[in-house]
């Protein structure tokens, strides 16, 4: 059996994140989903990400109300069943688990306990963090000693990390 490759995504995988993954995959090599249940919440840096995607209303939207944590992990649960279900058949065995907390730390700490080959990280685009390298796939790349794949969802696009 080849090592795991760990998945770390903030949303629900789909067709696009599938191939790239199937690249990667070699026969019997299992492949663990792990999704956040929640997000920090930074003001500026998320009212600044949304401004720079034109994307006005989450721009202010996300500048008041209070966070459900409730609803939070029922959307990770969401992606979960999803990012599952866009892996069936690949690798040998397909496994999830929603992550309390810092997800970087949670990705580092499954890499060690699992003896994982390589690590990809699935993000929307984040214009303040991946400027200044501060997304979750730099901070895992200085983090685990291992690749890391640093995929844009829906996109197929492949930023560096």
């Amino acid at each position: 059996m080849t090592a795991p490759i760990l998945i770390l995504t903030e949303v629900a995988l789909g067709p696009a994140e599938r191939a790239a993954v199937s690249d990667l995959v070699e026969g019997d090599t299992p492949l663990e989903v792990l999704v956040p249940t929640g997000r920090k919440r930074r003001l500026v840096v998320d009212f600044l990400d949304h401004l720079s995607m034109l994307e006005f209303g989450k721009a202010f939207e996300g500048l008041s109300g209070e966070v459900d944590p409730a609803a939070q992990r029922s959307v990770a649960q969401t992606a979960l069943d999803g990012s599952l279900e866009a892996l069936e058949g690949l690798g040998s065995e397909v496994t999830g688990t929603l992550v309390e907390g810092d997800p970087v730390a949670a990705l580092a700490d499954r890499a060690s306990a699992s003896g994982a080959g390589q690590a990809v990280v699935v993000t929307l685009p984040h214009a303040i963090e991946d400027t200044f390298h501060t997304d979750w796939a730099n901070q895992a790349q200085r983090r685990i000693g291992i690749p890391v794949l640093h995929l844009y969802a829906g996109t197929g696009f492949i930023g560096d990390s």
